[in-house]
């Protein structure tokens, strides 16, 4: 049973905030979950998050520092290095980037120079606004060249279109990721065509780096993949940041840690560091394979129960943990008003574009959802095919304030049956 948070400096000094606080702890302990990118955290990831390494300067690198006083900062960071290779099958690990982005944009300037062409998944496509989209000021420096999916139907992408303009274009990388985007890629295709052209070839595996390191799904690495960028949150089940890694390419690694700091940041975060360190040792346990694993028979649990009733999902289901339906052409409702009907029983989603979409972002056709939360709370293909029942029970029910408070009601009972995890070894 997850125990409140001890915050009782905060309570008395800043009772304002304390409240906030005590608000999200209610909401989270007592609705589920959804957004694909959303997981939860172990108490032993809070307390590091939480220390007193948030105190600390530590420009520079493990051994290399421009302050006095690393001798804890270097334990912490040279531990959560070894632990981060060890997961990925890599030689070389940054994992001083705050987030996903500045993670990429440390990326691509080490690895590329202004003006040169990047291959990125469209985000109409399942791609992310750092894989090149136009409002992004990356946009206005590198020439990024968008290729999507052969059929929305299946979520093949279309390598054959992809080969052709990476001949056309000639690419000095080649990136290969998502956001929301439910099928598994084919990595041995990237790195052939990356070949064909000379292209450094790149996957962000924000959303599935967890899988990856659950041997769920497969690594690229495996594959010759030359880098990796990802968050540490999502499926890894960590704080909020980022990471790089390189397979063995020392060059690569050199011109990483450089574009990183001075580069790109200043001081890395510490206690972010030291709870990056704690949750990859929480991944290297056994049983985070056995969760990683339950993730992909929830979110094929979920599916089938969406399927079986007419819904239309993009790539025709899922292959990790997300899925991405479109409620406006299956069901006539809108995904704003999807997520805001689902939000007040309980269920946290987003709503998304899909393919093509037809309508406009802030009120798309589709919802994204998916189980790396649920599963962190012990939820079983039979929980999860439930919460799809309900889902569905409101979505066809939008206006009836009768079906949405008997459904928030078997959310709560669901919460209470499943709390979240203080410790996941």
């Amino acid at each position: 049973m997850s125990t409140p948070q001890l915050i009782p400096f905060l309570e008395a000094q800043d009772p304002e905030i304390a409240q906030a606080i005590r608000g999200e702890e209610k909401r989270e302990t007592e609705g589920l979950e959804l957004i694909p990118s959303e997981n939860y955290v172990s108490k032993a990831v809070l307390e590091a998050d939480g220390s007193v390494f948030t105190n600390k300067y530590s420009e520079g690198y493990p051994g290399r520092r421009y302050y006095g006083g690393q001798d804890y900062t270097d334990i912490v960071e040279r531990l959560a290095i070894e632990r981060a290779c060890k997961l990925f099958n890599c030689k070389f690990a940054n994992v001083q980037p705050l987030s996903g982005a500045p993670a990429n944009v440390a990326m691509y300037f080490a690895l590329c120079k202004p003006g040169d062409t990047i291959l990125g998944m469209d985000l109409g496509h399942g791609g992310h606004l750092t894989h090149g989209h136009p409002v992004t000021h990356l946009a206005k420096i590198f020439n990024f060249v968008r290729y999507g999916m052969k059929n929305p139907e299946t979520g093949e992408i279309d390598y054959e279109a992809l080969r052709e303009t990476a001949l056309r274009e000639k690419p000095k990388m080649i990136l290969a990721g998502f956001s929301a985007y439910s099928r598994e890629l084919d990595y041995a295709k990237f790195v052939e065509i990356a070949k064909e052209v000379g292209a450094i070839t790149v996957a962000d595996m924000a959303h599935i780096a967890g899988l990856i390191a659950g041997k769920a799904v497969k690594n690229p690495f495996d594959y010759g993949f030359d880098v990796i960028t990802t968050t540490t949150h999502k499926t890894l089940r960590g704080p909020r940041g980022g990471m790089i890694l390189t397979r063995e390419n020392e060059e690569y690694a050199k011109a990483i840690d450089k574009s990183v700091f001075p580069g790109l940041q200043g001081g890395p975060h510490m206690h972010l560091i030291a709870g990056k360190a704690v949750a990859f040792g929480e991944a290297l346990k056994p049983e985070f394979k056995e969760y990683a694993q339950q993730i992909l028979k929830n979110a094929k649990a979920m599916e089938k129960v969406f399927l079986d009733a007419g819904v239309r999902l993009l790539g025709g289901g899922t292959s990790n943990h997300l899925l991405l339906a479109d409620v406006f052409g299956s069901l006539g409702v809108t995904g704003k008003d999807a997520q805001t009907a689902l939000d007040e029983v309980g269920i946290t989603l987003n709503m998304n574009s899909i393919a093509d979409d037809p309508r406009k972002p802030m009120d798309p056709s589709g919802i994204r959802f998916g189980t790396p939360a649920i599963t962190t709370r012990g939820f079983k293909e039979a929980d999860c095919a439930k919460v799809a029942e309900l889902m569905l029970a409101v979505l066809n029910n939008i206006d009836d304030a009768e079906v949405k408070t008997n459904v928030r009601e078997e959310i709560k009972q669901l919460c209470v049956t499943h709390p979240i995890p203080e410790s996941f070894v």
